[in-house]
């Protein structure tokens, strides 16, 4: 197996681990009328991104995000050719977890006075979503600043040099935080694959959902690249770039 099938192969468990269990948390939260709750939800998602980000850092990079992929090529860390396939598994694996989730909860009975299937419909299978009195413009303003930070976040604990040896704990706690913020705005993406994977995957119950899916490419792409380029330019040592 060559190293990019390596990386691919990791990128995309990353990504489906970071799906199921996160939008995971939140279908169960529905169905149960409010267990884990939005704490639950942030530390199932953070959580969640740690461990795969741990897991898969000295394999892939650990990205298991299309805007982190973007923010790495765009500051010459990673080449255009394997970007795209990062960005393609990383889609693959959230929308492989969007169906299977969609599935699971298909084949769960009632809870407090919901199905599986009632739940999952009824909070669109976890896709970040947001409405009235949010416009697109706050929503992008919103996803962008939380990308911002999770970017931050990346660059000083995993790819400074001079970073602490933390793994990805670092990171998914800059997530499980932004969601405790944003949540309830956006739902807190940050990753467009990790929204287009339960957009798929619930199939005609969140296609409403696909005039809203522009703002989650554009604001957590934005604020990545605004994040990546700041550090390299007035935070990263000369001299000591990392690749």
């Amino acid at each position: 197996m060559n190293r990019l099938t390596g990386s691919l192969t990791a990128e995309f468990i990353g990504t489906f681990a970071l799906t199921f269990i996160g939008a995971g948390a939140i279908i169960t939260t529905t169905w149960t009328g409010g267990e884990p709750g939005l704490v639950g939800i942030a530390l199932a998602h953070g959580l969640a991104l740690s461990i795969v980000v741990s897991a898969t850092m000295n394999i892939s990079g650990g990205h298991i995000n299309p805007a982190v992929t973007l923010a790495m090529w765009a500051t010459g860390r990673i080449k255009a050719g394997p970007a795209i396939s990062y960005i393609l598994a990383q889609c693959a694996g959230a929308t492989i977890a969007g169906l299977l989730l969609a599935a699971v909860f298909r084949g769960i009975g009632a809870g407090p006075g919901l199905t599986g299937a009632a739940a999952a419909a009824k909070c669109m299978l976890g896709t970040p979503n947001f409405g009235d009195p949010v416009s697109p413009f706050l929503a992008v303003v919103v996803e962008a600043v939380l990308t911002f930070l999770l970017v931050f976040a990346i660059f000083g604990t995993a790819v400074d040099p001079r970073a602490p040896r933390i793994g990805g704990f670092g990171i998914g706690l800059a997530v499980a935080f932004d969601i405790l913020m944003g949540g309830p705005i956006t739902g807190a993406s940050m990753n467009p694959a990790r929204t287009i994977g339960t957009l798929i995957g619930g199939g005609s119950t969140t296609a409403a959902l696909w005039s809203q899916h522009w703002v989650y490419w554009a604001g957590p792409v934005g604020g990545a690249l605004l994040a990546a380029f700041l550090y390299e330019a007035l935070i990263l040592e000369k001299g000591k770039r990392s690749s």
